[in-house]
């Protein structure tokens, strides 16, 4: 008897739960006023997502949307109000302000960061030479921080982000102040990570950068609208949680007075 080598449902679907490398269920954030007789600015409302290994996330909207406050929440730098979080594997965040430190050298802040990873010696020299190398501010090793550029500051930031391989990489618009020469070799770099199996999910404002990913989230008056890239660019939408009521925005068409794209449809803004 030849023996039955496909998967019951129940394995698939453990298998597919263990491809989550973050998982964010129903949530809530509100900013309080400190102001007398103002109101508070609720952010998040139901908000959902999933990042898998080796995929490529986008998540969109307007200036003030809530989108780095739920950055910080999936990276566990803030609590949220309700809904929960779950994480598998290792994180790296990077910000969209640098926290780095202005008197320490490009060497100092790798050999800085690779302590608190629990890093050896070898390992933050590989770390270093490999993304200095692929980033290309090698030359600048013995500079201190606060002689870098903005462009090569932001190069550090996302490089201490990803010098302990992380399982995910949270990115809060990692490519601020990148010349194009950096910008692609920012996304060969994802593509090497998605090739390793890390889940990558990236703020972004560069709607015609979409074709990038698998899947784009849009933030809208709190909550998610999920979109798969498909085979034809064309983003699939549908809710991300059947409770919520979210706006349907559709497929980004090419503004011709402005030469860029804009969203059109129902629900666009």
């Amino acid at each position: 008897m030849t023996a039955d080598r496909s998967s019951p449902p129940e394995h698939s679907e453990q298998r597919a739960a263990s491809d989550i490398v973050v998982a964010a269920d129903s949530i809530a954030k509100t900013y309080d006023s400190r102001l007398p007789f103002t109101r508070s600015v609720e952010v998040l409302d139901g908000a959902t997502l999933e990042v898998r290994r080796g995929e490529v996330v986008g998540i969109m909207g307007e200036n003030g949307s809530g989108k780095s406050t739920l950055m910080q929440i999936l990276a566990g730098a803030l609590d949220a109000d309700a809904g929960a979080v779950q994480r598998a594997g290792t994180v790296g965040w990077c910000p969209q302000e640098p926290r780095l430190y202005d008197r320490l050298t490009v060497d100092e802040t790798f050999r800085l960061f690779g302590q608190a990873y629990g890093m050896d010696d070898d390992e933050v020299r590989e770390a270093r030479d490999w993304l200095t190398d692929v980033l290309d501010f090698e030359e600048f090793a013995d500079r201190q921080v606060r002689h870098l550029s903005g462009g090569n500051r932001q190069k550090l930031n996302l490089s201490v982000a990803l010098m302990h391989e992380p399982d995910l990489l949270l990115l809060d618009e990692p490519y601020t102040g990148f010349d194009w020469e950096t910008f692609l070799a920012f996304w060969e770099l994802t593509e090497q990570l998605r090739d390793r199996g890390v889940g990558v999910a990236i703020i972004s404002h560069i709607i015609n950068e979409r074709d990038r990913f698998d899947v784009v989230y849009e933030l809208h008056d709190g909550h998610l609208h999920r979109q798969e890239i498909g085979a034809d660019d064309e983003p699939q939408s549908r809710p991300t949680e059947g409770q919520v009521d979210c706006e349907r925005t559709t497929p980004f068409v090419d503004d011709d007075a402005g030469g860029g794209q804009r969203a059109t449809g129902e629900g666009s803004r």
